[in-house]
């Protein structure tokens, strides 16, 4: 398929805050498509530039594709072109990447992206670049790279520097500790590259080591905090933004303390009790009891959320 992208095309392109936003479904796996537009609206009231769909948060890689289908079209339609769209269509069945892929392209989404195919496999770099390279050849739009600890013993500096010259290839969602890794991926293609820092913890270190803004799981319950980190650091203020961090760090924790399935289903509880009908994490992961939803509320309330 022929791109509208050049080797030479700026590929800066998506900055500024983005939630990995939730996916809203029933426990038949039905999407709650009536959840999706009041979230989405109050998240661009906080200040957010864009979303990042089905991917970890969103559960993407756990859901039928008819599904993802569905809330990536719910997602257009709800954004109203409002912000960016950046769907992730990674599956671990190439057949099932390339057809979300194309679906993505069909509805109009900004840009695509994909982690790894799958943790069951050690793929080589060789590989992981006809991965990534098939998923470009079938989409005009740009191509980001999820880089995880899914990539193994990769040279993951290696890796995007021979992707990057797919010319819809524009950079990496770096998901990983490791900043001195991120900030030489930064150098790459003479600084020529998007990167946007996954770790909500430490968002301010991405942002200090180069990345061009975040995208993160916990955005979905105080993206406004998260935007003043941003803001406060594009600023110069730093302090500022280090203050916000700290703040943002302690909800954190709070979410996954009291959580046994992980930060995702104490992110879906936090918005079922600030009145988001999100649902439950996907099976086998276990709902919160009520006391366990009061527990938590009165522990995220005492830290400055609001609940009104």
């Amino acid at each position: 398929m022929e791109t509208k992208y050049t080797a030479t095309m700026n590929k800066k392109i998506f900055k500024g805050i983005m939630p990995a936003l939730i996916t809203p479904f029933d426990v038949n796996g039905n999407l709650k498509k009536n959840s999706v537009s009041p979230l989405i609206d109050w998240l661009l009231s906080q200040g957010v530039k864009g979303f990042y769909i089905l991917g970890g948060t969103g559960e993407g890689p756990a859901l039928r594709k008819e599904l993802r289908m569905e809330m990536a079209e719910a997602c257009i339609e709800a954004n109203k072109k409002r912000s960016v769209i950046i769907d992730h269509i990674g599956a671990p069945n190439i057949h099932d990447a390339i057809e979300l892929t194309r679906h993505a392209d069909s509805i109009g989404v900004d840009a695509v992206s994909s982690l790894p195919p799958t943790y069951s496999f050690h793929y080589t770099e060789d590989q992981l670049v006809d991965y990534y390279n098939a998923i470009a050849d079938n989409t005009d739009k740009p191509v980001i790279v999820y880089a995880t600890s899914m990539l193994g013993g990769i040279n993951v500096l290696s890796l995007m520097g021979r992707l990057l010259k797919t010319p819809n290839i524009i950079g990496a969602k770096f998901t990983m500790p490791d900043y001195f890794l991120m900030h030489k991926i930064t150098e790459l293609n003479e600084g020529n590259i998007n990167v946007i820092n996954g770790p909500d913890e430490t968002l301010l270190c991405g942002l200090a080591m180069g990345a061009d803004g975040g995208i993160g799981t916990t955005y979905n319950v105080m993206a406004n905090w998260f935007v003043k980190l941003y803001d406060a650091f594009q600023a110069g203020q730093f302090k500022e933004a280090q203050s916000w961090q700290y703040r943002i760090n302690k909800v954190i924790d709070a979410l996954i303390r009291h959580s046994s399935s992980g930060a995702i289903m104490a992110v879906k509880e936090t918005l079922n009790m600030m009145g988001f009908d999100t649902g439950n994490a996907i099976f086998p992961a276990n709902p919160f009891t009520k006391e366990e939803s009061l527990s938590m509320k009165k522990e995220l309330e005492s830290l400055g959320l609001s609940f009104n």
